[in-house]
């Protein structure tokens, strides 16, 4: 981190230069003439593992996985270098870095289907880490089909998703839960994967989930009962919840499916979709819902008209959002919580034709919550400037979430520095920057409010870098918020980045660029690993912005 204060003066000319020779062996010349560090192929291959893409750019919502995206892997395997990477893929997806799982299942699967005998024994050996649930089993099944045409279900792969299965022996009930919850993802289900992979159950209780799996409960209750104790304990439990998944499958009555989720612990996965609007069988759901579950089913719950003033539901709602234990063990990003209640607020779902009444204490609740889950925020102890675009067009809805604009979006940017770190300036583009006092304590309204006082101008994303050297100040980390209009004049971002490490020594200053409602630009030096775009925003933004900061890619 870099210490606090004022810069001395620039007079040492022949200082700056040994602090550049020194670091030059490290750099190479980028798209503005200017010179950056340079972006090794590990570095690659974390930023494609977190943020989706080998470059320094986060696109929100699904981008199409190609091949091509990860050359970094290839690169790595021919410097046999492939076992690391696998490490570095199971790194990532134990410790929740990942934005969107299916990059590191997409890497993992590259790396299964490669000639290089080690580092595929290594992925297949970490497929039961990587993948937790059947969604992304299946979402690995899918790639490497990809990769093979079709062919790919030698040996190695059929004992490893085995292995998969069998790997819950000792939890044989948590295995039944997750096959039943997702039964069919990506065009697979788990009957034709056992066919294919040719699953020789590791215990008997394995082998009733198995068959019941392939063959259904009839066939599977055929089976002989294990003759030791304690199996037989485990291969009876196992029974009566796989009877139960198959009678709420079958149910048409509300009372019979609401016993069997109070009975058995069943989720919304396992209740047939007419009975998706029934009252009864919502209240039984809710009563045992998680956090996550809860906040994104508000909607859902709120259009059969359940969630009513003074109701049940509502204080079981309301209390759970100010439950602070309960959020901090949930360990929800605020934003999600901000995202949430302006959808829910609204009263009507941003796809599709859902509405609702909007219940006002749910929304309090909501709010509420907001500001406690910034507690779940670790700080990452950097100093920061942050120049915020306050014209007009930051009235244009977010591209990813349209129930806010890019305005509100800024605004909660700047909320999570404000209390989490305790080391920022703000300012915001004018006809030259001007700064903004944002307080520990501010509200987002009261942040709006101090964002609309200003006039606005261009949003030159040079012009906070080239500012803090006019004012000797130094900073780890230059964040520029905007909708989609960005530019520069006399000098690149890149050049001016870089001449602010030189000049400041501070060898690792980083920049974002946020356009929140940009579907396309690019100003990060792709050859720069201290720069990184965001192009539109969603939920996942913060930790891809958070992961950047650290230094994690």
């Amino acid at each position: 981190m870099a210490e606090g204060g004022s810069l001395q003066p620039d007079d040492e000319t022949h200082e700056i230069k040994l602090q550049t020779d020194r670091l030059s062996y490290m750099q190479v010349e980028n798209i503005s003439g200017g010179f950056v560090f340079q972006v090794t192929d590990m570095t690659r291959l974390l930023r494609f593992l977190i943020l989706g893409t080998e470059g320094g750019t986060y696109y929100s919502g699904e981008k199409e996985l190609k091949r091509e995206s990860v050359q970094c892997i290839d690169r790595l395997m021919i410097q046999d270098r492939g076992v690391e990477v696998v490490k570095k893929i199971v790194e990532v997806s134990q410790a929740g870095r990942a934005c969107k799982q299916n990059c590191t299942v997409y890497a993992l699967a590259v790396c299964a289907r490669s000639n290089d005998q080690n580092t595929k024994k290594a992925a297949y050996d970490a497929l039961s880490t990587v993948c937790q649930i059947p969604t992304d089993l299946f979402a690995f099944i899918k790639f490497c089909e990809e990769f093979s045409a079709g062919t790919g279900w030698g040996r190695a792969h059929r004992r490893a998703i085995a292995d998969w299965y069998n790997n819950f022996n000792e939890d044989v009930t948590t295995l039944a839960y997750k096959v039943t919850k997702f039964r069919r993802r990506h065009n697979w289900e788990h009957k034709d994967v056992i066919r294919l992979a040719h699953i020789y159950p590791a215990s008997e209780s394995l082998r009733l989930i198995i068959r019941y799996l392939v063959r259904g409960l009839r066939e599977a209750k055929r089976l002989q009962m294990p003759a030791d104790v304690v199996e037989l304990d485990k291969w009876q439990k196992v029974y009566i919840y796989l009877e139960a998944v198959e009678k709420a499958l079958h149910c048409t009555e509300e009372s019979d499916i609401v016993e069997l989720i109070q009975k058995h612990g069943l989720v919304r996965e396992h209740v047939p979709t007419p009975l998706l609007m029934s009252i009864p069988v919502w209240q039984a759901l809710l009563k045992n819902m998680p956090m996550n579950a809860t906040i994104r089913n508000l909607g859902k719950m709120g259009s059969l008209h359940m969630i009513e003033e003074g109701s049940e539901e509502e204080k079981i709602i309301v209390d759970r959002l100010q439950n602070k234990a309960a959020l901090k063990k949930s360990k929800i990003h605020p934003f999600k919580i901000l995202v949430a209640m302006k959808i829910y607020s609204k009263g009507m779902s941003e796809k599709g034709s859902l509405t609702w009444p909007r219940n006002d204490n749910v929304v309090k609740a909501l709010e509420e919550a907001y500001y406690m889950c910034f507690d779940n925020v670790e700080p990452t102890n950097k100093k920061y400037c942050l120049a915020v675009d306050v014209s007009g067009s930051m009235d244009t809805p977010m591209m990813g979430i349209e129930s806010m604009t890019a305005r509100d979006g800024a605004a909660a940017m700047m909320m999570l520095t404000a209390r989490t770190e305790s080391d920022f300036e703000v300012y915001a583009f004018c006809h030259k920057l001007d700064k903004i006092q944002i307080q520990k304590t501010d509200t987002m309204k009261k942040v709006l409010n101090k964002m609309s006082s200003l006039s606005f101008g261009s949003t030159n994303c040079s012009l906070p870098i080239i500012q803090a050297l006019s004012d000797k100040k130094k900073f780890d980390v230059f964040i520029v918020y905007t909708d989609s209009e960005t530019h520069f004049t006399e000098i690149h971002p890149s050049q001016a980045l870089q001449q602010y490490r030189t000049k400041t020594g501070i060898k690792d200053a980083r920049m974002i660029v946020v356009g929140m409602a940009s579907s396309g630009f690019t100003i990060a030096d792709p050859t720069d690993p201290f720069m990184l775009d965001i192009v539109g925003f969603d939920s996942n933004a913060p930790e891809a912005m958070r992961s950047f900061v650290e230094g994690q890619f």
